[in-house]
């Protein structure tokens, strides 16, 4: 199942709906709308900075991470970004695939 590293920003709107519900609210909506996909939640945190959510999402297929990444900015109460996560084995198993690839200008 793809893996992916959700980084959430909220917009004004969404802070306000995050001090009404709380953080644990907010970990349960997650956990929601990501098993309503047929998905896992592997961890939810909280940060200071630019971004003030990560999470780390399994989904049984892209489509379905864009689905929910799409209902969730058209909210206008979250932005969000979406990292797809790979493993060491994928990494080897891409490392052992031959490409042909011709760099700029040469």
């Amino acid at each position: 199942m793809p893996k992916f590293l959700v980084q959430a920003s909220y917009t004004a709107k969404g802070s306000e709906g995050l001090v009404k519900d709380g953080g644990t609210g907010r970990r349960d909506a997650v956990e929601q709308v990501t098993r309503s996909l047929g998905g896992k939640v592997e961890s939810t945190y909280f940060a200071f900075g630019d971004v003030d959510l990560y999470s780390i999402l399994d989904f049984p297929d892209n489509v379905s991470m864009a689905a929910v990444a799409l209902a969730v900015k058209a909210s206008g109460a979250i932005q969000t970004k979406a990292t797809v996560l790979l493993t060491p084995e994928e990494i080897d198993a891409a490392a052992k695939k031959s490409v042909e690839f011709r760099p700029p200008g040469t």
